[in-house]
Formats: structure tokens, C-alpha cells, sequence
């Protein structure tokens, strides 16, 4: 949602904001609808107030038969009608506003770098060498598959994009999402949180996924959605209250599943695990000041970052340009972890600054202490780490000539002594 404030003020800005975005102008049809909302709540105001001083004249003029002058009442019920009239007409544009202030994105940071899609992403830094083979690396759905690894099967039960993992490999996966909860909770402060993995519209409404991404989620029968990402959950656990600031910020993290069903991606990644209906993912959410938001950002990316390097994993950093930041973000950093099987980076977390974009839809404020003003927080969102991304990670850049793969060091501890996975 938008600060309608600060649209009256220069709408010539935010319209060129979003056009940084390829987005249409749209100043000038909010600022129509906004006017006349503005000039009804106004008329009502007026409107009601001359009812009641009629209806009180009324009950003092009455002629000898006890009733007040016919043309008196005429007028009272005159107004009467008039003010359901606007009434009903100021209910049309607030919910024709709200419709429309809802599908627009958020308004970029100065320092987002211009740019059409991923192409024109600024690398911001680069951290470990990717590792040398003496043979050719296999990519992980090849090694996967002599391991524990079933694509088939999981097609079978519930269709392409699923998969089952088996024994070590599976044990693998918890080692790797017990390991990043643990780093981001007792390390980087983040309170581990248990979250519904179904919410109902107004939740997804407030993190920006609805009404525009109702495509990309699963719907249940009764009007619940499966959560795409925790960070609904999470950043919904603040929605409609008023935080005092000195309790701020706060940092929530939850090992979840993730459902999305992909649309749009028809043809993308189709073989492996980087693109499924289903996977796992340690979300980060913080909530914090206008003023912290930035600084709070930095530290995010650097908790989503330092799981990586506790890995042994090459990696780099950019900030995503314009054409690519997501619907919800002001400015957005992606971590994208080195495939020795693919031979590049991709992405596996993205850490991104929502401003007060997701505040303004949930109605979450904060107020400073022994003070009576609120304003809205700054809430922010990233993955510590998305778990099945870095099991891809781990196989391909641990992995040897024989098809086995090196269990890391950080992991060691979960694996129960299994410090080797061997092919079948």
C-alpha cells in the first residue's frame, strides 16, 4: 500500500519511480478517485450536520396540531436520502481506491540500479573461489540419483516439480535445515518461530502476494492458501498492532515447507531441485525503525551469506535492478551460490527491504516510548537459506569422481558419524 500523502505531494516522482519498474503512470487516476473520496467525506460531514440541526428545529417548531411545518420534515428526509446516496457512492471509491493501490508495487530505493531484467543486476561482492575438478562435475539430480534421489516415484504420487529423498540424502536435508536455524537463532538472534503453514486471504494480502500473485499459490477448498515463503506468517505476526520501538527490532526465524505452483515457469529448470511445488526454507523476517531499516538490511544479507561461508560454498552478491526487484521490495539483495554441475551462480537466498509497503497493508505501527504519535515499522524478509538450493550445492561441490559426496564439516555434527554419502 501507498502513502497517500505523499502521492498529493509530487506525483510526477512516484509515477517516474515506477516507471523505473516498466510500470504505467497512475498518479493522476489516484489522485481523481482520492479527490472525490475526499470532497464526499466532506459533503457527508456538512450533510449530517444540517440533518441534525433540522431534526432538533423540528422537535422545537410544532404547530398547534403538535407536528413540525411539512416542508421542515420534507427537508429532513430530503437529507436523509441524499446522505445514503453518498454514502453508498463514498463506499465505491474507497473499495475502487484500495483496488488499485493494492496492485501497484512498491517505490524503489535511490540507490536500486536501473535496468530491464536480471541482465542489469550490480555484483556487490564476490566470497570464495569455486572449487577446480579433475573430471567433470556432475550436476546433482545425475549424482542424486545413486544416492537416495527419486524424481520417478514422486511423479508417480503427485506429478513433475516433486521429489522423494532417501536415507543419507534425506538425512542430509534435515542436517542442512537444523543447521541453518541454529546459526540464524543462536548466533544472529533470530527467535525460532512455529508458523501455520495455511492463511487465510488477509494474510497474503498484507505481504503483498494477493491479489496480484493468486496464480503462483495453492488454494484450499475452504479458502486457505499453503504458504509460498514463512515470511507471510512471519511478518504477519505483527499485523494490526502497535509495537513500543524500544522493543525493536525484532527478528523472527522459521524452518518451514514452502508450496508454490510455479506459474509461468513452464520449461524452466524442469530437471532436478531447483525449481519444485514443494521445498524447504529458513525464512528471516525482521521488523524494525524507518530509520534501522537500511542498516538492518546489510545485517541480514550478511546472517544469509555467513551459512556459505560456514559451508565451505562459493558464492556472490548482487543487488537486483529495477526490472527485477519483486513486487514488495524498495531495494533487494540475492545470494547466489556457485553449481559446480551447472557451471554458474544461482540464486539461493534473497534478502530484500520492504519499507513500509507490507506495514500500510497490515496496519502494523510502532510508537516511540511515553509518546502518543504511531508510525508504521519497516519490515524486512530474507531466506537463511533455502535448504533444498543448498543440498544442490552441497552434492555438487562436494561430490568426487566416484559419484560420492564429502559430508562438510559444518554438518558433521547432525549426521549421526555419517561423514560420507556413496552411491547405491
Amino acid at each position: 500500500m501507498h502513502d497517500l500523502k505523499r502521492l498529493r505531494e509530487n506525483p510526477a516522482a512516484f509515477d517516474a519511480n515506477l516507471a523505473r519498474r516498466g510500470h504505467p503512470a497512475v498518479a493522476d487516476d489516484l489522485l481523481t478517485l482520492d479527490r472525490e473520496r475526499r470532497s464526499l467525506e466532506t459533503r457527508l460531514q456538512e450533510d449530517q450536520a444540517l440533518r441534525n440541526r433540522l431534526s432538533k428545529e423540528a422537535g422545537q417548531r410544532r404547530g398547534p396540531d403538535g407536528r413540525p411545518p411539512q416542508e421542515l420534515l420534507d427537508h429532513v428526509n430530503e437529507l436523509k436520502d441524499l446522505l445514503r446516496i453518498r454514502d453508498t457512492r463514498l463506499r465505491e471509491v474507497d473499495a475502487e481506491l484500495e483496488r488499485r493501490l493494492v496492485q501497484i508495487p512498491n517505490l524503489l530505493s535511490d540507490d536500486v540500479p536501473d535496468g530491464p531484467d536480471e541482465t542489469a543486476n550490480v555484483e556487490v561482492r564476490r566470497v570464495g573461489e569455486p572449487r577446480r575438478f579433475a573430471f567433470a562435475p556432475k550436476p546433482h539430480d545425475e549424482l542424486g540419483s545413486r544416492l537416495g534421489m527419486d524424481f520417478e516415484r514422486a511423479a508417480r504420487m503427485a506429478g513433475a516439480r516433486f521429489v522423494t529423498l532417501k536415507g543419507p540424502l534425506a538425512r542430509l536435508e534435515r542436517a542442512l535445515g537444523s543447521f541453518m536455524l541454529d546459526v540464524q537463532t543462536g548466533e544472529h538472534g533470530y527467535v525460532e518461530t512455529a508458523v501455520p503453514l495455511l492463511v487465510r486471504d488477509n494474510a497474503l494480502l498484507g505481504t503483498g502476494q494477493l491479489p496480484k500473485f493468486g496464480d503462483d499459490l495453492f488454494r484450499t477448498t475452504d479458502d486457505r492458501w499453503l504458504i509460498p515463503t514463512a515470511e507471510v506468517p512471519l511478518t504477519n505476526m505483527v499485523a494490526g498492532e502497535i509495537l513500543d520501538e524500544a522493543d525493536l527490532p525484532l527478528r523472527m526465524a522459521a524452518w518451514t515447507p514452502c508450496f508454490r505452483a510455479e506459474a509461468g515457469s513452464a520449461g524452466r529448470d524442469v530437471k532436478g531441485m531447483i525449481r519444485q511445488h514443494q521445498f524447504q526454507k529458513v525464512e528471516m523476517v525482521s521488523v524494525t525503525t524507518p530509520e534501522a531499516s537500511a542498516g538492518e538490511h546489510e545485517r541480514m544479507t550478511e546472517c544469509a551469506e555467513a551459512i556459505l561461508k560456514r559451508l565451505g560454498l562459493a558464492f556472490r552478491t548482487v543487488i537486483l535492478c529495477s526490472g527485477d526487484t519483486g513486487f514488495g521490495a524498495t531495494k533487494t539483495y540475492d545470494v547466489e551460490v556457485w553449481l559446480p554441475g551447472q557451471d554458474r551462480y544461482r540464486e539461493i537466498s534473497s534478502c530484500s527491504n520492504c519499507g513500509d509497503f507490507q506495514a500500510r497493508r497490515m496496519n502494523a505501527r510502532c510508537r516511540p516510548s511515553g509518546e502518543k504519535k504511531t508510525r508504521f515499522v519497516h519490515t524486512l524478509n530474507g531466506s537463511g537459506l533455502a535448504v533444498g538450493r543448498a543440498l544442490v550445492a552441497v552434492l555438487e561441490t562436494y561430490q568426487d569422481e566416484a559419484g560420492g559426496v564429502a559430508v562438510p564439516d559444518a554438518l558433521k555434527p547432525y549426521m549421526g558419524g555419517i561423514e560420507r554419502l556413496d552411491p547405491r
